[in-house]
């Protein structure tokens, strides 16, 4: 992982090159976590990506920077980003914040100024209509993903995500994978509901708040940060393909 104030640096420029507003949302003991909008009108659903909650998971932001700086999300129309929301855990390399708190867990109590923050500062836009999470496992062997959708299956998607990635990594072919069952090797279809009732994940706050569609995408912690990093941009690029240019 690049140092933070490089990152940072990188991030902001390639965004306000491509028409994104950036916003502080809260300082940190670690400095500042910056969200980017680009939403060109009131009434037009964009696409969130978002990644760094845990910060012994650095794919997920060198992903995200890398689909920036290449361009990929450029074409689309409406766009809202969260590159790295635990800047104290990614300097400590802890899944937890500085204060021990799991921010993607905190979403429905929002005890910590970070998710108190990001609620507010998603909720001053029109609500997604798809989440993309770029997340990392310490336990698995191979990539997989949870999805949440409460519209339309499209199982070829599901296809294409495993076929994108597949020059990088491997999918996950355990029969459970954290404790959950899977469709499919690799594929999670989770319903829009917590496993822990008062521990809300990122992605279950925002399906019950109106995100129909949302993918969680986790690459095994233990292979190569590079392999990593290019199965996120893969995985990402597939699912972004059916919003560029819409």
């Amino acid at each position: 992982m690049i140092g933070l104030e490089e990152y940072w640096r990188r991030f902001r420029e390639a965004a306000r090159d491509q028409g994104f507003a950036e916003e502080c949302l809260v300082a940190t003991d670690a400095g500042p976590v910056w969200a980017f909008a680009r939403v060109p009108s009131l009434g037009e659903r964009p696409v969130y990506l978002s990644s760094g909650i845990h910060g012994d998971e650095p794919a997920g932001p060198l992903a995200l920077l890398e689909l920036l700086e290449s361009g990929a999300l450029a074409g689309l129309p409406s766009c809202l980003l969260c590159p790295l929301l635990n800047p104290t855990g990614i300097l400590a390399a802890t899944r937890e914040t500085a204060r021990g708190v799991d921010l993607n867990r905190d979403y429905l109590q929002r005890s910590t100024p970070e998710v108190r923050a990001h609620v507010a500062w998603l909720e001053r836009h029109p609500w997604p209509e798809m989440l993309i999470s770029l997340h990392e496992d310490w336990e698995s062997a191979g990539f997989y993903f949870y999805e949440i959708n409460l519209g339309r299956e499209e199982p070829v998607r599901v296809e294409r995500i495993f076929e994108a990635v597949a020059p990088w990594l491997e999918r996950e072919r355990a029969e459970r994978i954290d404790d959950h069952e899977v469709r499919e090797p690799g594929w999670i279809f989770h319903r829009a509901e917590a496993d822990l009732p008062d521990s809300w994940p990122e992605a279950i706050f925002l399906a019950k708040s109106g995100c129909p569609l949302s993918f969680t995408f986790e690459t095994p912690s233990s292979v190569a940060l590079e392999r990593r990093v290019a199965a996120h941009v893969a995985a990402a690029r597939t699912v972004l393909g059916g919003w560029i240019g819409a």
